[in-house]
């Protein structure tokens, strides 16, 4: 679908020589596939904006589109995907850093994050349909993983005899491992006799490939209001996780760093 929408954009922008340039960058530049789509999609957007092929865009453009931009009430987060997809359209692949050296940094605003009790995982676990994603979620809890890290794990990544969980792409594409606890494991070794997903994957989707992040946040959404919770997402697991080792004497510089990974 995202490869469908980067087409049409392209042909919007009038297949903009350097709009394909800036594909080619990204793919040198060794950004993560969805980033540079993301990237991508954003700029041909910028590029229909201003009506305009890129390299005659200047810094009167860049700030016409921020301020299109900020006007939008956009969240921090995707303002800063779109600000580090106009960065690297003019440092990159243009070669002209000073049209964005005025951009900054929108901040996220600071917020307590969710946390939920124990009690109130067992709620949500229980209503959830699917033994993957209840296994999936129960995961998150019981290893801090993100949502994508655990959505691409295999089963070869299970490591039962050193009692570990081996994480290749992590954030920042960084491997590392976690603890796999006796429980956990059982809990695994069960889920995979009752669904037995295609190999390579612990959780697969319909498809036969990885299990889909999106597909897997709506899953938790759906059993969080099916449990009357509200706020949570996935990465809720990974603050709880946080939390419940903090409550139980683990030493927080180890929680800290496990976060940062």
């Amino acid at each position: 679908m995202v490869e469908i929408l980067i087409q049409w954009l392209l042909e919007e922008a009038k297949m903009d020589q350097w709009l394909v340039r800036m594909r080619q960058d990204l793919k040198l530049a060794g950004l993560a596939a969805r980033t540079a789509d993301i990237y991508l999609c954003s700029i041909a957007a910028f590029a229909s904006f201003n009506k305009l092929s890129l390299s005659q865009a200047g810094q009167y453009e860049a700030r016409a589109w921020v301020d299109n931009l900020t006007m939008r009430n956009l969240s921090a987060p995707r303002l800063r995907q779109h600000f580090a997809a106009l960065k690297f359209l003019f440092v990159r692949t243009l070669g002209r850093p000073e049209v964005t050296a005025f951009l900054g940094w929108p901040r996220d605003r600071v917020r307590v994050p969710r946390v939920l009790a124990a009690s109130e995982i067992r709620r949500l676990l229980l209503a959830m349909k699917s033994a993957k994603y209840r296994t999936l979620c129960l995961l998150l809890y019981a290893t801090g993983l993100r949502l994508g890290e655990a959505c691409r794990l295999q089963t070869g990544d299970i490591q039962a005899e050193r009692g570990v969980i081996h994480v290749r792409n992590g954030k920042g594409q960084r491997e590392r491992l976690v603890t796999l606890t006796s429980d956990l494991l059982a809990h695994l070794r069960g889920y995979w006799r009752l669904v037995r997903p295609p190999a390579p994957w612990l959780f697969a989707s319909s498809r036969g490939n990885a299990a889909n992040s999106e597909v897997a946040r709506r899953a938790v959404t759906l059993a969080a209001r099916e449990a009357g919770l509200v706020g949570v997402t996935p990465h809720t697991f990974r603050h709880s996780f946080a939390t419940y080792h903090l409550e139980h004497g683990t030493n927080l510089r180890l929680i800290q760093a496990h976060n940062k990974e």
